[in-house]
């Protein structure tokens, strides 16, 4: 079966210099009906103001992907590295055994607007380590690009969990397909711009999920931009 999660359903927290809200519960935010979509634990639309951020803070076990889509984050963590992650960019942490990391925008003046995503690893206890790749607008344009698996394949980020995330920018009437197998599940978040799934009409910020094996169809209406979750 298909079901939607509406936008102003969501969790949501303005702090100022924060304005984030939540797809499944987090910090504040619980709501026992939306604790998590399979290995799926958040999903969180952050923007942040020009100048601030997140101090640094600690993670364990747990998947950790940011997918930028305004602006640009600034990023240091224990484990060494220090990068600026922009429009484009997939950045991967594996916390593992445990890291401290921060996060802050670099700019005076713009907001930086990005997808914080948590996958639960299929693995306790490992290494913590680092990925950053930057994915082209060409590469994403009206097809399903693979930007997070398993084993790195296609010069995706590689994630401990059987999980695959594919991105896609979707011009006004374009198509793509996506076939969820059996004994999968898929998950489609919706970034930007609008979206036909089968004959359901979604909004930014919208998401939904299926359990049906068989094809999903996409269709952009406008300038649209999404990920799409198959998962275990």
């Amino acid at each position: 079966m298909l079901t939607i999660r509406k936008s102003e359903e969501r969790g949501h927290a303005n702090h100022g210099w924060l304005d984030s809200y939540h797809t499944f519960s987090f910090a504040n935010y619980y709501d026992p009906q939306h604790m998590a979509f399979r290995s799926l634990r958040v999903i969180n639309q952050d923007q942040i103001a020009g100048g601030k951020g997140f101090g640094t803070h600690p993670h364990r076990d747990m998947e950790i992907i940011t997918y930028m889509l305004d602006g640009a984050l600034e990023h240091k963590d224990s484990m060494g590295n220090g990068s600026v992650i922009r429009v484009g960019d997939v950045q991967r942490m594996s916390a593992g055994t445990g890291i401290t990391h921060s996060e802050f925008n670099p700019s005076a003046t713009e907001f930086a607007h990005l997808l914080q995503i948590w996958i639960l690893p299929n693995q306790e206890s490992v290494k913590p380590s680092y990925e950053q790749i930057s994915f082209s607008r060409e590469e994403k344009l009206n097809q399903l690009r693979l930007i997070a698996s398993p084993d790195g394949r296609d010069r995706s980020v590689t994630i401990h969990q059987d999980a695959y995330i594919y991105a896609s920018i979707l011009e006004d009437g374009a198509e793509v397909t996506h076939t969820v197998d059996q004994n999968r599940y898929a998950w489609i978040q919706v970034a930007r711009g609008s979206v036909l799934v089968g004959d359901r009409f979604l909004n930014a910020g919208d998401a939904i999920s299926s359990d049906r094996v068989g094809d999903l169809k996409l269709i952009g209406k406008g300038d649209a931009e999404i990920l799409v979750f198959d998962l275990a």
